[in-house]
C-alpha cells in the first residue's frame, strides 16, 4: 500500500459524498518507535493503529496521514468533511490505562485539531478505549484541555476488563460517566464487541442501553 493508495481513497470517497471520516492522523514515527520499548499489555488494539503502525515499520518512513495532514484538511474543506481523528493508541486494558503512549498521541492529536479549526474543517477526537471509572473524568478534561474543547467522541469507555459478551452494558456505564464529565458523542458497543460480528439484536440492544446512559448523563447534568 502506498501514500498515493491512501490519498486516493480519501479523495475518491469524498467524491462519493462520504462527509465523516475516521483517520489516523496522531500516529506518528516516533510514537511508534517508542511503544515498540514501552511496557504496554496490550500494545496497539485499534484495527486502523495496527495497518499504519505495521506501514511504518514496513516502509521505515512517517505516517502519510500526519505527515501531509494539510492535505487532508484541503480535502475536508473542499468536500465539506467531518473528520473524526482516530485514537490508534487508545489502551486495550485497563493497566495500560492513561498511560505515556496514549498521551503522547493526544497531544498529537491537539495539535492537528488545531490546525483543523484555523482551516475552518470540522474536527473531533475518538477515545479512550479501556478507562477504569475513578480516571474518567480526568481522561475527558486531559482530552479537552488538549485538544482546544473539540468533541469528544468516545467508545466506551469500557471499564473492566472482564465482561466479553456484555459490552453494550460495560461500556455505557463508562459512556454515561464520560458523558456527564463533558464528553460530546457516544459511540454504541455491541455485546458482540470483543467476539464476533455483531448481528442486528446486538446493534438493537446496544443502541438502547447508549440512550439510557445519555439520558442518565443529561438528567445529572440539568
Amino acid at each position: 500500500m502506498t501514500e498515493e493508495n491512501m490519498f486516493k481513497a480519501i479523495e475518491n470517497q469524498a467524491k462519493e459524498g462520504v462527509d465523516f471520516m475516521t483517520l489516523h492522523c496522531g500516529i506518528n514515527k516516533d510514537l511508534v518507535e517508542k511503544l515498540q520499548h514501552a511496557k504496554r499489555t496490550m500494545g496497539i488494539v485499534s484495527r486502523g493503529g495496527t495497518f499504519l503502525a505495521s506501514w511504518i515499520l514496513h516502509n521505515d518512513a512517517e505516517n502519510p496521514l500526519y505527515e501531509n495532514y494539510d492535505y487532508i484538511l484541503e480535502i475536508a474543506y473542499e468536500y465539506d468533511i467531518t473528520l473524526s481523528l482516530g485514537d490508534g493508541l487508545r489502551p486495550g486494558c485497563l493497566e495500560d490505562a492513561i498511560d505515556i503512549s496514549q498521551i503522547q498521541e493526544l497531544v498529537n492529536l491537539g495539535t492537528v485539531v488545531k490546525r483543523g479549526q484555523d482551516a475552518s474543517v470540522q474536527t473531533m477526537v475518538e477515545g479512550p478505549g479501556h478507562v477504569p471509572m475513578n480516571q474518567i473524568v480526568s481522561n475527558v478534561e486531559i482530552q479537552k484541555t488538549i485538544c482546544y474543547g473539540a468533541p469528544f467522541y468516545v467508545l466506551g469507555p469500557i471499564v473492566t476488563d472482564i465482561a466479553p459478551g456484555y459490552d453494550h452494558v460495560n461500556s455505557d456505564i463508562g459512556g454515561a460517566i464520560a458523558a456527564q464529565s463533558g464528553a460530546n458523542f457516544l459511540c454504541y458497543v455491541t455485546p458482540a464487541e470483543h467476539l464476533s460480528i455483531p448481528n442486528l439484536e446486538d446493534v438493537k440492544e446496544c443502541v438502547i442501553a447508549s440512550k439510557i446512559a445519555v439520558q442518565a448523563a443529561d438528567v445529572a447534568k440539568v
